[in-house]
């Protein structure tokens, strides 16, 4: 699969943000699994890209969402994670991390904006404390009700289960 012309290393995101920040435009940043890409992510995504000029996605690696979500996900690998993320016209830039959380990214780029959804506590955001002492801002945002990966794929297996005499092939 082709790598998509928006996915950067953290160096290339850094002198991305920097540039534009120079420029004067506000970056927004945000980060996650994004693994099967819903509505939910969608206007979520939609919403941050609002709040400024540019968004900056820390997507997590493959290696980080299996220490984080199980050994099962990610069902899509970070290419194609990466890719369906950089088609969205609200993402400028998607940058891998494979901690845990993306503190240290945050903490490299230092985005005028931190924006995590509605579920996320201010003070359990990771990175929050370096955007908020470089005189930046943690925001949150509404989640849409009942969108989730989770959810998704728990939709999926009840679908396809034995018990409720379907089929993988119909």
């Amino acid at each position: 699969m082709v790598a998509s012309y928006k996915l950067a290393s953290r160096n290339e995101t850094l002198e991305m943000v920097r540039t534009w920040q120079t420029e004067g435009l506000k970056i927004v940043f945000s980060n996650g699994c994004f693994d099967i890409l819903h509505a939910g992510h969608v206007e979520y995504l939609s919403e941050a890209r609002k709040l400024g000029d540019r968004l900056v996605i820390g997507l997590n690696s493959d290696r980080s969402v299996r220490r984080i979500k199980g050994p099962n996900r990610p069902v899509c690998d970070e290419n194609d994670r990466a890719a369906v993320l950089s088609a969205l016209q609200v993402v400028d830039a998607v940058t891998l991390f494979d901690e845990d959380t993306p503190e240290a990214l945050i903490e490299l780029l230092l985005p005028d904006i931190l924006v995590k959804g509605s579920d996320w506590k201010i003070s359990d955001i990771a990175g929050a404390d370096a955007v908020l002492g470089h005189g930046g801002q943690v925001l949150t945002l509404p989640l849409l009700e009942g969108r989730s990966t989770t959810g998704i794929i728990e939709k999926i297996i009840r679908a396809y289960s034995p018990s409720q005499g379907s089929s993988e092939t119909g």
